[in-house]
């Protein structure tokens, strides 16, 4: 595996993010990781502060793969996260 992009993306559950991530192709590997034929994504996710009163999860997905295959997943990816989260 040749490219590794991180992106993090708030307001977002782990739950969706392997939702999305098998939607797109993957198969669930263990707890934190998704992979597919030529790609794999780990993630994780925190509790972070928004001011003074708002907390958000904010989850940071690990991509790696081939970037003729990243770059059109993360797209996908993201898009899909947009509209959950933000």
């Amino acid at each position: 595996m040749g490219t590794r992009l991180e992106r993090s993306f708030r307001g977002i559950s782990e739950r969706l993010v392997v939702r999305y991530l098998t939607n797109l192709g993957g198969e669930r590997v263990d707890d934190d990781t998704v992979a597919g034929d030529d790609w794999t994504a780990t993630f994780s996710a925190e509790t972070v502060d928004i001011g003074p009163s708002l907390k958000l999860t904010e989850v940071t997905i690990v991509f790696e793969g081939d970037e003729e295959t990243l770059e059109p997943l993360v797209e996908k990816f993201a898009q899909k996260a947009m509209r959950a989260g933000g």
